[in-house]
């Protein structure tokens, strides 16, 4: 079994002893490990996150190859969650990593204890599923990181983080908050959210939607932006987790 201390050496250059081994500490729940959430899933666990539960009801297929870290040729057909699980063990043998391949929705929630995990991720791009896991989240003691929309960008400098509620000209977000409003039901906490003002179109007409699916309908999407999207979020994990032990470290002395 590797060294885990040889492994992080740099992150532990870095971050410091107590973070690092703060980080090993952590539990994390990813939800949708597609073009964004692979990326931030494997930032986790070379960042030295031990414990990280994936979900994701999708397997690969030829679409996904052009952004999603786990979708190569030899992977079509496969559980996204499973391959994910196989690479990331490979990087951190160590590490606690739990595929779940089924989806967060309102027939599933029920299984999660949200409790359980002190972060969730989501990487959701149902928005039915989305507003579940986001107010269901928002009411447990886990620390909530959201990604909006990460289709129809280019440029990584518009990339961006803010709170939900003032996340600007990101269609998805809007959509989110008019939905809240409609239902009356809020996230009962804010939240912060990595998302992109820019909004281009598609070159090419849409193809059509798989049978079931009609709300998820493509757009274009390029894997410079999914990965930074990702990136961030696993930064937000990061810089928290050494934000709370440092904290806690000067108050005890």
């Amino acid at each position: 079994m590797p060294d885990r201390q040889t492994i992080f050496q740099r992150t532990e250059l870095l971050l410091g002893r107590t973070v690092t081994a703060a980080m090993h500490r952590q539990r994390v729940l990813m939800v949708g490990v597609g073009g964004v959430g692979s990326w931030c899933a494997e930032s986790l666990v070379r960042s030295g996150i031990g414990h990280l539960t994936l979900v994701d009801m999708d397997v690969v297929c030829e679409s996904n190859v052009n952004r999603q870290l786990m979708a190569t040729q030899s992977t079509i057909g496969q559980p996204k969650a499973e391959v994910l699980r196989m690479r990331l063990l490979d990087i951190y043998p160590a590490a606690d990593i739990v595929a779940r391949c089924m989806a967060y929705d309102e027939n599933t929630a029920g299984e999660f204890c949200l409790d359980d995990y002190d972060y969730v991720i989501d990487a959701i791009d149902t928005l039915k599923c989305k507003a579940l896991l986001i107010c269901r989240a928002c009411e447990s003691t886990a620390t909530l990181f959201s990604s909006m929309g990460a289709a129809l960008k280019l440029d990584p400098q518009r990339i961006r983080v803010a709170e939900f509620w003032k996340v600007e000209g990101d269609p998805l977000a809007r959509t989110l908050r008019k939905r809240f409003k409609r239902e009356g039901t809020f996230p009962a906490r804010k939240f912060q959210c990595v998302y992109s003002d820019e909004r281009l179109q598609n070159a090419e007409a849409q193809p059509q939607a798989d049978e079931g699916q009609a709300e998820r309908r493509p757009n274009g999407t390029v894997a410079h932006i999914t990965a930074i999207f990702g990136f961030t979020l696993a930064s937000l994990v990061v810089r928290d987790v050494a934000a709370r032990t440092t904290a806690a470290r000067a108050e005890n002395g």
